[in-house]
């Protein structure tokens, strides 16, 4: 059963890296996090349950080192899922510290030559308990066999705490609260792979530690500290098949029937009016937010004019109306079809025609005009009106007067 485990979750992470990689940058660590766990699966049945030398020659210390990247690729997940933010900094190689550490020190041991790791393979085939003695690493010279093999499954643990705990500090605040309310599929996703996780990390550290202490055959029988591995593992691996959508974070759209979803009307500025094609919305449990993002995106452009900031990015406007950064991104990405300096550069233009219509060039430059639009500098006002517009301030300002 383990063998077709190990082959489901290859499988699951080549179909997130092929279809979603290129998309969802976030997919990219899920995939890695489930070819880790499935080199660790295969690697324990080839130890302990393959009874061949070739296979255990093959399998044995030499990709023991991904095990090492379980923890880090999950906690890359789900921070990149809860801050829209997949890039890695500098200071994200820390995390792979201890996979660089065990495969330096086992490297001796893979560098070996082929006969030799078949005669260990036969060792290991004959008695099982010749694992707990023979020291396959430089690691094994420092501790006892029980620490390395425990740091394994005890990082996972580690991390995967450190993932639960970023969850619950994103619950708690404030302004995501009602995002979940309708996002009820994400909590239920990361709170299964989570606990999934945790069920077959706790159960198999238990197993290493009694195989160690007191009951070396706890890997070959059936007992309740296996059924429970088996059964974290199976969930693990199995539970994407139950959540289409995990490829990315917040929110979702489902196929349902589409149902009119009525959108804000602008009062004052008119490039905020839906363009033809988007005046309907997939009515389901996420519609209503992302109503609620339209209508506050609206509401402070509208009426604050947010817009008139220069320095006016996403970051900045996420801080003014309250909502996670990483959905007004989706926001704008997935629904608005444009980027956020795009939209802001509309509304500015747009601000820019009302201040012509109301005869402002008469006491201001075209340059002036566009810096108290909130551009920058002139270039930028001219480049981002024609881009509107198709024609320049200049001609769209000779053309009005003609009118």
């Amino acid at each position: 059963m383990l063998v077709y485990l190990s082959v489901t979750g290859i499988i699951l992470s080549i179909i997130l890296l092929l279809f979603n990689g290129w998309k969802f940058r976030s997919s990219i660590f899920l995939s890695f996090f489930f070819l880790a766990v499935s080199m660790y699966v295969i690697n324990e049945y080839a130890v302990l349950y393959s009874k061949s030398v070739f296979f255990v020659s093959l399998i044995t210390v030499n990709i023991t080192f991904a095990s090492y990247l379980i923890g880090p690729m999950l906690y890359w997940y789900i921070r990149s899922i809860l801050t829209d933010n997949s890039h890695l900094n500098k200071a994200d190689i820390l995390h792979l510290l201890p996979m660089m550490i065990f495969l330096a020190a086992a490297l001796p041991y893979i560098l070996t030559p082929w006969h030799y790791k078949t005669e260990i393979a036969n060792q290991i085939i004959k008695d099982p308990r010749f694992l707990e003695s023979f020291k396959f690493t430089i690691l094994s010279e420092i501790f006892p066999n029980l620490v390395v093999y425990l740091s394994r499954p005890f990082l996972v643990l580690v991390y995967t705490l450190w993932s639960v705990g970023s969850l619950i500090r994103y619950l708690r605040d404030r302004s995501v609260k009602y995002v979940f309310t309708g996002q009820l599929f994400m909590i239920k996703w990361l709170s299964f792979l989570m606990g999934f996780l945790l069920l077959m990390v706790v159960t198999h550290l238990i197993s290493i530690f009694q195989s160690f202490i007191s009951n070396h055959e706890v890997f070959f029988t059936i007992n309740m500290l296996q059924i429970l591995s088996a059964a974290g593992l199976i969930g693990l691996l199995v539970s994407p098949l139950f959540f289409p959508d995990i490829l990315y974070g917040l929110p979702r759209f489902s196929e349902a029937p589409s149902i009119p979803l009525p959108l804000v009307t602008p009062v004052v500025i008119s490039l905020t009016e839906p363009e033809s094609g988007e005046k309907t919305q997939k009515y389901n449990l996420e519609s209503e937010y992302i109503l609620l993002i339209e209508n506050k995106t609206y509401s402070y452009m509208l009426e604050f004019k947010s817009f008139l900031q220069p320095d006016l990015n996403l970051n900045r406007f996420s801080d003014i109306i309250q909502l996670p950064v990483h959905h007004l991104a989706y926001y704008f990405r997935e629904i608005k079809k444009q980027t956020f300096n795009d939209y802001c550069n509309k509304c500015r233009v747009e601000y820019a025609k009302k201040l012509m219509f109301e005869g402002k060039t008469g006491d201001l430059t075209l340059e002036a005009l566009g810096i108290l639009s909130g551009f920058t500098n002139r270039s930028t006002f001219f480049r981002a009106f024609k881009k509107a517009e198709d024609i320049s301030p200049g001609s769209y300002l000779s053309k009005m007067n003609k009118n």
